[in-house]
């Protein structure tokens, strides 16, 4: 594997992906919940979906459930005073002393493939009201072993969670599309003793047996005709975004690149806890943000208030962000 950059300094992800991890690699994942401030239980998302148009596709959005936590001063702008966090926070009529981060999985269905991006917390993430992927599914009138081909954006527990059910592969029928140098970085026994052993623990057991059905991408490499990757690494070493063009329409799947729709998009140079590579995952932000501004696209963020799609324009040092409303309903 090339170098990644990716130090034993910068692999903060690893020792905090320690919360996440499955129950069969580590235990107690209520208590271990309470250690950053989570709620018992997520506010109640209802069916949880929200159907988009583009093109020939129908896009859904799929909530996995909602996680609130305490202190986002030590999650976002780690690199900025505390009370410079809360201010901001302040001005966008949010409380300074919580947070809520929400998960939405996507589907996409092309007519004759169901294509899954990423597939929650799973089973891990019930304990605290999440893990409610198979829900959206069937509110989507989709059965698991429908799902055709499933992508993973990067190797998180709370992407990779769901890809198991009760020890067993929970789509039965899918193939996998995963980014090489993910793939590489975390399935590597090197990671054994760093923060990243967690995670790679995680790796080793949900998504290596599932390598002989998988394809291996890199930047800009096709999933299917109107589906290709862009690498936005930071957040992790490969951590890919996609984006999805039909009949002209585009929408691009930003995946982890920016994670909280104020504090990092307002602000994409401050630092965030959860990514590998600071300094890298701001280059990315920008990179990715510019272009979307730039070309009036909308987007859909993993971590975004769900329904999770919207678009930016550029503001000040950042991005404003702009809910979708009805632009992908006509």
């Amino acid at each position: 594997m090339t170098d990644t950059g990716i130090n034993r300094r910068n692999l903060m992800v690893g020792s905090a992906l320690g919360v996440l991890a499955a129950p069969a690699v580590l235990t107690g994942a209520r208590a271990q919940a309470a250690e950053i401030g989570m709620t018992d239980t997520a506010p109640d998302m209802g069916q949880g979906i929200r159907r988009l148009k583009l093109g020939g596709f129908r896009v859904t959005v799929i909530s996995d459930g909602m996680r609130p936590s305490d202190k986002p001063q030590e999650t976002f702008g780690t690199n900025q005073p505390p009370e410079k966090v809360a201010e901001l926070l302040k001005q966008n009529f949010l409380p300074e002393d919580k947070f809520v981060n929400g998960f939405s999985p996507v589907l996409v269905e092309t007519g004759s493939e169901k294509i899954l991006f990423d597939t929650g917390m799973g089973e891990m993430g019930q304990s605290f009201g999440a893990g409610r992927l198979p829900e959206g599914l069937a509110a989507a009138g989709v059965k698991p072993e429908d799902i055709t081909i499933v992508v993973l954006t990067h190797l998180h527990p709370d992407h990779i969670g769901g890809l198991a059910l009760g020890g067993k592969p929970a789509f039965a029928n899918a193939r996998y599309v995963i980014g090489k140098t993910e793939y590489d970085f975390w399935n590597d026994d090197a990671r054994m003793g760093t923060p990243a052993e967690n995670g790679h623990q995680m790796v080793k057991k949900v998504v290596t047996p599932l390598a002989e059905k998988a394809t291996f991408i890199g930047d800009g490499d096709s999933v299917i005709s109107g589906i290709s990757s862009i690498l936005a690494p930071g957040h992790t070493p490969g951590h890919m975004g996609f984006r999805l063009e039909s009949e002209g329409r585009q929408i691009i799947l930003t995946a982890d690149t920016a994670n909280h729709y104020v504090l990092s998009l307002q602000r994409p140079d401050w630092e965030v806890r959860f990514d590998a590579d600071k300094t890298k995952a701001a280059e990315s932000r920008r990179k990715m943000f510019d272009m979307i501004a730039t070309d009036r696209l909308g987007f859909i963020g993993y971590h975004m208030p769900f329904p999770a799609v919207g678009f930016v324009e550029k503001q000040d040092v950042g991005y404003r962000f702009v809910p979708a409303s009805y632009q992908f309903d006509i």
